[in-house]
């Protein structure tokens, strides 16, 4: 197994982009640190023949929903309205990062874990609980609600 140090440097860009496309900017700093503190107690464990890049992003997606599980029991306590801060969402196209946040969980899930992170529809499958095919139909509909955005001019 090659040193933790470079399957951060290898990898810590594919991480962070997933949990940029999943999470709000500070959440997503947060899911980053806490996907490689784990891998890294985890490490020493892990298989040689283990796809690296999976795991990662298996990790980063449970830290995904656990952050959110995480702010939904969270209790605000409100004065007065606050105004809502416009999200950052990962570099290029504002609209287009709009339109994927706008597609259904299963299709933005599939899109960003296959055509962001490079994961196979099996590993997305086991990660959303769905089969190969379903994550394959998620992503291919996705796909085509985006470009069907983009040929209306919507994301022009």
């Amino acid at each position: 197994m090659p040193p933790f140090e470079r399957v951060v440097a290898e990898h810590g860009a594919v991480v962070l982009r997933v949990c940029r496309a999943l999470l709000n900017p500070t959440d997503a700093q947060d899911a980053w640190s806490e996907t490689f503190l784990s891998a890294l107690e985890a490490y020493p464990a892990l298989r040689a023949d283990s796809n690296v890049r999976g795991w990662l992003v298996t990790i980063a997606h449970r830290k995904a929903i656990d952050l959110h599980r995480r702010a939904a029991r969270t209790a605000l306590p409100m004065g007065e309205l606050p105004e809502r801060p416009v999200p950052a969402r990962p570099e290029g196209d504002p609209a287009l990062w709009a339109a994927v946040a706008a597609l259904p969980e299963k299709q933005r899930l599939a899109v960003v874990h296959h055509h962001l992170a490079g994961l196979p529809y099996a590993e997305i499958a086991a990660l959303t609980g769905s089969t190969p095919a379903a994550a394959r139909r998620a992503a291919a509909d996705g796909i085509a609600t985006l470009r069907r955005l983009h040929s209306t001019g919507v994301l022009s």
